[in-house]
């Protein structure tokens, strides 16, 4: 299917709507590379740090240097509760930031409940980013970590069959990604993919990136910028890894059970159902939330909002099963 022009979009929930002219102030629909600079700055005004995010969730971190692609030092954080003893499950986390920004604190804050409930340590790696280490750099430093993390479970204090990945729209990608490294492979096993509004496709061709184009959050401009930073002059040609883009692979059998959550009024709603419909053609488990009129990231952005608090609540009770 071809798909050109700007076209009709599904309206903004009436909650999350306003909040659009308010995180227009702060981060524009459209990102250009000239912004990049000042996007990879820190914390934007007003936001808390990620020190003070840990100090108030009654979290502890430390740093840890390893090997990832071709050898070279990246660093992974490892989180926990403070004063944390015995085992539990581990979460590797993969940031998001369109291949180009973000770092490995970048919505952590969503996982401190998590790791109070269950016990649990997030791993969560700092991968090196477009443009300046363009595909595969970004997938393979992931590899690392989440090996790193698997080949020290013992120590980490992780039970090595409680082992899920997770991460949000890049960061959704890049976790996507590795699951299927890990198949391939035949690395860590992991219990579960949590894919929030995962960037999976490099290709511009569904409805919905022409939907969102100039409007909301990370819109069709900005997707094109991530996508050409992270593959060149690859994207949109058959040069283009599974691992990079994958909503390309065609065997999507034998992946850990997958969470996959978007919303009705962001670019990446259409590439995120054709994943789930994939896996379930495939044999595999899936569950699959189109939130309507949510607009990328929205939970985040307008945590208040009555449609962020149901979308964090499914993805609470998917863990629950998954970790029991």
């Amino acid at each position: 299917m071809t798909v050109s022009g700007i076209l009709p979009r599904p309206p903004f929930d009436p909650e999350l709507g306003p909040m659009l002219e308010v995180i227009g102030q702060m981060v524009p629909p459209t990102l250009t590379a000239e912004m990049l600079p000042a996007l990879r700055g820190g914390t934007l005004p007003g936001l808390p740090t990620p020190a003070e995010i840990l100090e108030s969730a009654q979290l502890q971190s430390r740093d840890v240097t390893i090997a990832g692609y071709e050898g070279a030092e990246i660093v992974v954080s490892v989180i926990e509760a403070r004063g944390r003893t015995g085992t539990g499950p581990g979460i590797f986390h993969t940031h998001g930031g369109g291949m180009i920004m973000g770092d490995r604190f970048t919505a952590v804050e969503a996982f401190a409940e998590w790791i109070h409930r269950y016990n649990a340590v997030v791993v969560t790696v700092e991968y090196r980013l477009a443009p300046e280490f363009p595909d595969p750099y970004p997938v393979e430093d992931c590899y690392a970590g989440l090996v790193w993390t698997a080949e020290n479970a013992e120590q980490l204090g992780i039970e090595h069959e409680r082992l899920l990945i997770a991460g949000g729209s890049a960061g959704g990608g890049l976790a996507a990604g590795v699951a299927l490294l890990a198949r391939d492979r035949r690395g860590p096993h992991l219990i579960g993919q949590m894919l929030m509004y995962p960037m999976l496709d490099d290709r511009d061709a569904t409805v919905s990136t022409h939907q969102i184009d100039g409007v909301g959050v990370w819109d069709r401009g900005s997707n094109l910028l991530g996508w050409n930073a992270l593959l060149g002059e690859r994207r949109g040609t058959d040069d283009v890894s599974i691992y990079a883009a994958p909503a390309r692979a065609t065997d999507l059998s034998n992946l850990p059970p997958a969470f996959i959550d978007c919303g009705s009024a962001e670019v990446f709603r259409d590439e995120d159902v054709a994943y789930a419909s994939a896996i379930w053609a495939a044999g595999g488990q899936a569950e699959l939330h189109v939130w309507p009129g949510a607009f990328h990231a929205f939970e985040g952005f307008a945590p208040q909002a009555a449609l962020s608090h149901d979308a964090v609540e499914a993805r609470d009770r998917w863990i629950r099963r998954i970790l029991g």
